[in-house]
């Protein structure tokens, strides 16, 4: 599955998933997660923050994923 796929599916349903559930990272979080990885291969410059889920955020987006597949 690619990333554009799932956040297109993502976009698709944000009702689905309020703040609580999804949010994007700010700079100095997305810093931070990086900094955690020995080897990162997230090199060049991003033009959207990543989203992060909580846990009931995961279960949403896998209840929204079978339903497209």
């Amino acid at each position: 599955m690619s990333r554009e796929f799932l956040i297109q599916a993502i976009k698709r349903n944000r009702s689905r998933f309020p703040n609580d559930f999804m949010f994007q990272l700010n700079d100095s979080e997305f810093k931070n997660l990086k900094s955690q990885f020995v080897i990162s291969s997230w090199g060049g410059v991003r033009r959207a923050k990543p989203y992060a889920f909580t846990e009931q955020g995961v279960a949403m987006l896998s209840s929204v994923l079978n339903f497209v597949n």
